[in-house]
């Protein structure tokens, strides 16, 4: 078994077999990054799968100045933030715009997508209450959220994954657990009131 820098140094000179190895140490952490971030299986599998692809197409210029772990997790944080990005813009929608049909323009007619009270206390019962929170933080928050109260990144890591400083990464954990706790009494305030 080879060591980690020797792995990458391989890997820098071609070595196909030395990046799968990488991969291979690295895969289910990256996967559970970007199902954290994205809160499905398909998702986190494709941008897991894209995030090794951009650190195979850059492993030549990675100085090792950071851990591979840093590198790698910084690569699928942005991967993640990307694909948010994509989606909220391609999610927006206006309610004024009519829609023409063969009968003549209607007035769009948009899904409710929020959760019933029914399915909050399920989620609450199930792990997937406190996906659903952390989803619903900001980007900057959710990075946050996920590196270090997830997967035990220290605060150091997070602001080299991140490129921000230490103070920025307390700030916004502390926002983000404040947010979070926030939601919390409020979801269970509405619980209360209905019993």
């Amino acid at each position: 078994m080879f060591l980690e820098e020797e792995l990458i140094t391989r890997s820098q000179n071609g070595d196909i077999n030395a990046f799968e190895e990488l991969v291979a140490r690295y895969e289910r952490k990256v996967y559970a990054i970007a199902y954290r971030f994205m809160g499905n299986q398909e998702d986190a599998s494709d941008l897991a799968q894209e995030a090794f692809l951009k650190a195979y197409q850059s492993i030549k210029n990675f100085r090792q100045e950071a851990s591979f772990s840093t590198w790698i997790c910084r690569i699928i944080s942005n991967v993640c933030r990307d694909e948010l990005r994509k989606l909220k813009r391609k999610n927006q929608t206006s309610l004024d715009e009519e829609v023409w049909l063969a009968e003549g323009a209607v007035t769009k007619q948009i899904k409710d997508t929020g959760l019933t009270p029914e399915q909050v206390y399920e989620h609450k019962e199930l792990k997937g209450y406190l996906q659903s929170l952390i989803n619903n933080l900001n980007t900057e928050y959710r990075m946050v959220v996920i590196l270090r109260d997830i997967q035990g990144y220290s605060y150091v890591e997070i602001a080299e994954m991140l490129d921000c400083s230490l103070g920025t990464v307390k700030s916004r954990l502390n926002r983000a657990r404040k947010a979070l706790r926030e939601q919390i009494t409020l979801d269970d305030g509405r619980k209360g009131g209905r019993e």
